[in-house]
């Protein structure tokens, strides 16, 4: 059991972020300025968090966040003159809290005891057979939702940025990369295997394509 003894967290109400994929992040509140300076002068390691929807009311404090998270790593920092922080943090791990550290008088952010959580892999022919059906299916899913993309050729490019990428960094870029609720998110995050993130996915986009064809409002937002 891979385990960190001391992560510095971070909760975020609209931020999920996967393994494999990069998030840019603006610090500005006080305590996340300490921690950032803190990780950048230690590990670059920070653990990204989601706050729970019954946390919302209470960010100012101590909100109520999901016990999965992902740990990420500070690849590019820049420090403002007013003392906030732009980084670009890569997530590198799925992790489940095991303990929150009680607050010390000279740590104003939160700290926890963290495991590390490994994605299962396919371990057998039936198994990545399933897979290569899965992403075959799902990029045909994203080709018919990308498909009505205005701009010259657009789809097509989304498609085959997509299509270069080997299963699980396909599967986490298009988490980070659709404009997906916190709670959709957090649901793909926390499935422990490729092939269960996949079959996430699918209903995922399976459902988007029903709100566009009964007229409603489908979100084809690609982050960058």
């Amino acid at each position: 059991m891979d385990l960190i003894e001391s992560l510095p967290i971070f909760p975020l109400p609209d931020v999920v972020l996967l393994p494999e994929v990069s998030v840019p992040l603006y610090i500005f509140e006080p305590r996340y300025r300490d921690m950032t300076r803190d990780a950048l002068e230690g590990s670059h390691q920070i653990g990204m968090v989601t706050v729970h929807s019954d946390g919302l009311t209470d960010m100012g404090g101590d909100p109520e966040v999901y016990p999965i998270g992902c740990l990420g790593r500070i690849e590019q920092s820049e420090e403002r003159p007013d003392g906030t922080f732009q980084i670009q943090l890569f997530g590198v791990s799925r992790f489940a809290i095991v303990h929150e550290h009680p607050r010390s008088r000279d740590r104003l952010y939160r700290s926890a005891r963290v495991e590390l959580l490994a994605d299962r892999s396919p371990d057998d022919p039936e198994t990545e057979a399933r897979l290569d059906r899965q992403r075959s299916e799902l990029l045909d899913l994203l080709e018919r939702l990308v498909h009505g993309l205005e701009a010259d050729g657009a789809h097509e490019r989304v498609v085959a940025a997509f299509e270069r990428l080997e299963p699980s960094r396909l599967i986490n870029s298009l988490t980070q990369s659709i404009a997906f609720l916190p709670v959709e998110r957090q649901r793909l995050l926390e499935a422990d295997s490729i092939v269960g993130r996949f079959e996430i996915m699918a209903d995922l986009l399976r459902f988007r394509l029903a709100e566009a064809a009964a007229g409603e409002s489908a979100s084809t937002e690609f982050r960058n």
